[in-house]
């Protein structure tokens, strides 16, 4: 059995996915530019209009070939090069217009699916790969600007076309048209048949391309996991077949595009092959005019060629229809995590008191597994409290709720007595600097690192946050000091420096709140001895919280809270819990009498 797409829609989506209705999606964002959209709807009626004149023209001087002076050939012939000039500047003002305005919606969506997923709260990503969201914005994105530049403008220049021609050629021989009209139920129905079932496989193309990408991503993105356990082989395999599948999904769907064209075009130009031989006997028998045939000739030309390329460019439509529905899908899913219509205001200045009020938490992916369960917490403006205990005891579920990632499934957390939920996100976590565990470092210079966490501070300000941090000296031997680009993910720094720059960053955000999250866990120990001097002077002017294992980093805390199961076991100062016995006093005799440095 054929393996299926891990983001593959169920069959309801599969339906929507057929109808070219689905483009109306770009409605919005071809809005805004209404004018060009009209300016290329007119260049492509000119070339259309011009197009159905000149077999007007042609079938004047057929007619007349041998009658007419030679003065009045010339300007026959001398029209035929205006209208010829003509079509050649119509043709390429809606070229012009119509390939801008497919470049400008293109930004347009990227730029709005990529603000909309940017703000998703860690929920949505646990449900879609981060390289099917980069398919969408940029596989997706390329098929509608290939059809907005190009296959729409064709398609109604066709539309034109094929009306126009059929009321001419109606105009022509009503006989020989109504033999035409009797062909198109034939060229209908392959159409119709086909045209479901390559709908069906341009979609299933697409979600391959997306598992794809998503695949590789994965994997490149942990390339040194991949390499030092010797999965390349695996990895490259898995790629392979995802690969494979999009290809054969692809070729199905060109097989089955190739065969209605070909049935398509075959039965359009058997039906004019037999029109032209009734014509034939029509102009032998003086029912009809040299000129008027061939005059007929070229409309059924024009309207089989019209035919058949509408054939075509449905195709793609459909493709579109398909990339639209996708993109749509991101633009209007519904985030758990909402601000409020009409926020509150934090007062300033901002003290940093944290409750936790019957707080409990089950993640969206694994609801039968509480993470938090009945959370009655307090944390006083200034005060530096640790959270501690074993691997999944809830720590870091509890710095998560504080920037709201995450709303819990019952009861509140508040700021500076505010509940979160009534503020808004971006309003409240400007005044939080988080330093996570595994800690992210862009693709950029050191100095722009660190100056990430606030965008407008000095030279100065970033290399005094880096002293702070202990990471004034190792960036000052890098080969351009603070300008030195440090690789993706920061690949060109140690796990120590990159923690480092992480606490740097946090540093210089300078905020009420600092949450840290194992924060020193891969320094070295001068290192963290610098790095603990910097984060007890932040603490003493800030609300700080730390998550840590290792319980000598915690031991100065003001509190420590014992987290088990999702739960708060104990709390106290250091000496109080050694003295209390329980978890923590035997956590602290694992590590300070057998040195061990986790839980």
């Amino acid at each position: 059995m054929a393996r299926k797409p891990a983001q593959q829609p169920n069959e309801m989506d599969r339906e929507k996915s057929k109808r070219v209705g689905a483009l109306r999606g770009l409605g919005p964002f071809l809005a805004p530019y209404r004018l060009l959209v009209i300016l290329a709807g007119l260049a492509l009626t000119l070339t259309a209009t011009v197009s159905l004149v000149l077999p007007l023209a042609v079938r004047r001087v057929v007619d007349n070939f041998g009658t007419e002076s030679d003065a009045l050939l010339d300007q026959y012939f001398l029209a035929a090069l205006g209208f010829a000039s003509l079509l050649a500047v119509g043709t390429a003002l809606r070229y012009l217009l119509v390939t801008r305005l497919g470049e400008m919606v293109v930004a347009d969506i990227r730029k709005a699916v990529f603000d909309r997923v940017i703000s998703m709260s860690p929920s949505f990503f646990e449900n879609i790969l981060t390289g099917e969201v980069l398919s969408r914005i940029t596989t997706d994105t390329t098929v509608i600007q290939s059809v907005i530049g190009s296959s729409v403008s064709v398609a109604l220049r066709n539309v034109l076309l094929f009306l126009g021609g059929l009321v001419l050629m109606l105009f022509t021989s009503a006989k020989l048209t109504g033999m035409v009209l009797l062909i198109v139920p034939a060229v209908i129905i392959p159409i119709l048949v086909l045209g479901r079932r390559l709908r069906g496989l341009s979609r299933e193309n697409q979600d391959w391309i997306a598992e794809s990408s998503g695949n590789a991503s994965e994997a490149l993105s942990s390339v040194q996991t991949v390499q030092a356990f010797t999965h390349e082989s695996q990895s490259q395999a898995g790629f392979a077949d995802i690969t494979d599948l999009a290809l054969k999904a692809a070729k199905r769907r060109i097989d089955t595009r190739a065969v209605m064209t070909m049935i398509v075009i075959f039965l359009i130009f058997s039906g004019v092959v037999g029109v032209l031989w009734i014509g034939a006997r029509d102009v032998r028998a003086g029912g009809m005019s040299v000129g008027a045939l061939v005059q007929f000739v070229i409309y059924s030309v024009m309207v089989a060629g019209a035919v058949g390329a509408l054939s075509e460019i449905w195709g793609e439509l459909q493709r579109a229809a398909g990339a639209t529905e996708r993109l749509v899908e991101l633009l209007e899913v519904q985030d758990s995590v909402k601000d409020p219509v009409s926020p509150s205001a934090l007062t300033e200045p901002v003290r940093g008191e944290i409750t936790f009020e019957n707080v409990s938490f089950s993640y969206p992916s694994r609801k039968s597994i509480s993470a938090l369960s009945g959370v009655d917490l307090t944390i006083k403006p200034g005060e530096t409290v640790a959270l501690v205990g074993p691997s999944g005891a809830g720590k870091t579920t509890i710095i998560q709720l504080i920037q709201r990632f995450y709303d819990p499934d019952n009861g509140q957390i508040l700021l500076d007595g505010v509940p979160l939920t009534d503020l808004a996100r971006s309003d409240f976590r400007a005044h939080m600097a988080l330093v996570p565990q595994d800690p992210v470092i862009f693709a950029d210079t050191a100095r722009e690192n660190i100056r990430f966490g606030q965008p407008d501070a000095t030279d100065a300000q970033v290399e005094a946050a880096a002293k702070a941090a202990a990471a004034h000296d190792f960036i000052s031997a890098l080969p351009d000091g603070y300008d030195a680009y440090v690789g993706e993910r920061g690949v060109m720094l140690s796990g120590g420096q990159k923690q480092r720059i992480a606490i740097a960053r946090a540093i210089l955000r300078d905020s009420p709140v600092l949450l840290l999250d194992e924060a020193t866990s891969a320094l070295d120990a001068e290192s963290e001895r610098l790095v603990q001097q910097a984060v007890d002077e932040m603490a003493r002017t800030r609300t700080t919280i730390i998550v840590a294992h290792r319980l000598a980093t915690v031991k100065k805390a003001d509190r420590i809270i014992v987290m088990e199961d999702g739960q708060i076991a104990a709390q106290g100062t250091h000496e109080d819990l050694v003295a209390q016995g329980g978890l923590y006093a035997k956590l602290a005799k694992l590590q300070f009498t057998d040195g061990s440095n986790t839980l």
